[in-house]
């Protein structure tokens, strides 16, 4: 597969179904699929209603008709208006080590600093080891503890990064 062969486009409501399964099975192929996590979230299954909210966005990456991944943005309780989140970032195998989660991070950063935002924050598990190391790769560096009001209380890992 080749990243030119994939386009990357703001989630439709047609996506929904899709980009909640890809979020599934990736936390499942992961052993990550805990209590606490996307997994379990309710919005994970109307995405692109959660992502109408101000100063949200969420991309989808697909390619002939499929969605191959996503990853989107978010103001998140209790974060500083000038932080958003960095939120359900997910890849479906067979489009992993391309440079999709590298794209669909520049596209997020690039409509973070948009809408205003100056530092990015995520909040991720160790079992999603290879997300870490492309995180690390990018410029987020570790926090002690969480910030905001996530309700994600399966991950254990906070990171953040200027934009």
């Amino acid at each position: 597969m080749n990243l030119t062969d994939i386009h990357i486009r703001p989630i439709a409501e047609k996506d929904n179904k899709a980009v909640a399964a890809v979020v599934r099975d990736t936390l499942e192929e992961f052993n990550a699929h805990h209590p606490g996590t996307a997994y379990y979230e309710k919005e994970t299954d109307f995405l692109y209603t959660v992502f109408q909210a101000p100063g949200s966005v969420y991309y989808v990456a697909e390619k002939d008709g499929a969605i191959l991944g996503g990853a989107g943005i978010s103001p998140t309780a209790g974060l500083p208006p000038s932080v958003c989140e960095l939120v359900k970032m997910y890849i479906l195998p067979e489009a992993r080590g391309i440079g999709l989660g590298r794209k669909l991070m520049t596209v997020c950063f690039g409509a973070a600093r948009t809408k205003g935002y100056k530092q990015v924050y995520l909040e991720t598990k160790a079992e999603l080891q290879t997300a870490v190391i492309v995180y690390e790769k990018y410029g987020f560096r570790y926090l002690p503890a969480p910030l905001g009001n996530t309700g994600h209380f399966g991950c254990e890992l906070w990171m953040i990064r200027d934009l």
